[in-house]
């Protein structure tokens, strides 16, 4: 349900909420939030709520350190593992600086950005997302180990997938958020799991990724376990997807879905950096259906884009080379970005690759553009790039190239 600033504070009130998260995230979409009482959330809406932002990722330096949140009150949602009476809500919040103006590394905002682009075209980009994640038990500190949950494989059952609980309370504490998962189940890896979304506009799939991850380590922590959506967790099992199913549309018709393919396969290399972030990333690629290079085929998951076979709905295509570190504002706005180049110029897919890139002969895949093949070389090609430039505040860029 999608609330006016008033009825978020007499929501409030009647509901004997007792503290309101502010949430936003850092620039590589780390979630943060500052707890507020209930009498200070009309100023909230006003003013807004200062922070130090100087200790915040990307945030800048102790020169310029005031920044205010504000929060957008079409995002509340109750948190359904605190307490019944005194109950917890959170709200996302905007950016600015002090004199009102926007904050440029408000990645949510330059999402909004994004969504206002393609508008302008009479665009819109739908996205579902599917992430992976690992279980590990905790030491006798309460610290995470690398010991997995379970030994189970892909699609087991229980009793060899001792997870099924742990993603059976996931889904229903964040149908009590009012977040719909469309799947779940357990993934290749020992203790590795995957839970799916259904497609929605970008902003709602970016907020309820942030949520979605923060729900997983909620509920595993109370069950004595971590979570971990870190990209390779075991170097000798499958690393974690953030697969990403991208379709597009124009009013009641569907908009030419291979351009904006073919925008984001000419651009993958220079975002790069940006869906896959962390030096780990990259010890993930062209092994256990993570993609190595430019290519795209139907239904193969050997490829970085694949065009699944429909079961209804509109046609789609699934991206699967980012990881759970990408921060989904980010991602989904250069996604959005390079899919309106390639529609405004018209692009046309290459021919589609259709093999098995793992098993495939030498000279076949010497003809094949890769992805980066480390983070060095990733934030070379990102720095280098004027599509990322022009999309990417250079403070962001800065942060991500580790200047």
């Amino acid at each position: 349900m999608k609330y006016s600033a008033q009825e978020v504070v007499q929501y409030v009130e009647e509901e004997d909420v007792k503290f309101i998260r502010l949430a936003f995230c850092d620039v590589f979409g780390r979630q943060k939030n500052i707890s507020i009482m209930p009498q200070e959330l009309p100023r909230a809406f006003k003013h807004g709520i200062a922070f130090d932002a100087s200790s915040v990722a990307g945030f800048g330096d102790e020169a310029h350190s005031d920044l205010l949140l504000h929060p957008e009150p079409d995002t509340l949602m109750q948190l359904p593992w605190r307490p019944e009476h005194g109950r917890v809500v959170r709200m996302f919040s905007r950016i600015s600086y002090p004199d009102g103006s926007p904050f440029e590394c408000d990645t949510r905002s330059l999402l909004k950005q994004a969504i206002e682009d393609a508008e302008k075209c009479n665009l819109r980009f739908d996205f579902g997302a599917e992430q992976e994640f690992y279980l590990f038990t905790l030491d006798e500190n309460g610290r995470a180990t690398k010991t997995p949950y379970d030994s189970a494989g892909y699609m087991d059952i229980a009793p060899d997938d001792r997870g099924e609980n742990i993603r059976r309370e996931i889904c229903l504490t964040l149908e009590q958020m009012g977040i719909r998962p469309e799947s779940s189940h357990h993934e290749e890896g020992p203790g590795q799991n995957e839970i799916d979304f259904r497609y929605s506009d970008a902003l709602t799939a970016a907020d309820n990724a942030m949520t979605f991850q923060n729900v997983a380590r909620i509920v595993a922590h109370r069950n004595g376990l971590a979570a971990d959506f870190s990209a390779k967790p075991l170097p000798d099992r499958p690393g974690n997807g953030f697969h990403i199913n991208i379709s597009v549309n124009t009013g009641d018709v569907n908009a030419p879905l291979s351009a904006a393919i073919a925008g984001i396969m000419a651009k993958i290399r220079e975002m790069t950096l940006f869906l896959n972030p962390t030096e780990n990333s990259y010890a993930r690629f062209g092994s256990d259906k993570a993609p190595r290079y430019i290519s795209w085929s139907a239904e193969n998951r050997s490829q970085l884009i694949r065009m699944p076979a429909l079961a209804g709905g509109n046609p789609r295509a699934e991206l699967r080379s980012p990881d759970p570190c990408a921060n989904p504002y980010l991602a989904f706005a250069l996604l959005i970005q390079a899919g309106l180049g390639g529609i405004t110029v018209g692009r046309e897919l290459p021919g589609a690759t259709d093999c098995n890139l793992y098993t495939a002969k030498p000279e076949l895949l010497s003809a094949l553009q890769q992805l980066p093949v480390n983070l060095e070389s990733a934030r070379r090609i990102a720095g280098e790039s004027d599509f990322i430039k022009k999309r990417i505040p250079a403070a962001i860029l800065d942060a991500y190239c580790g200047k």
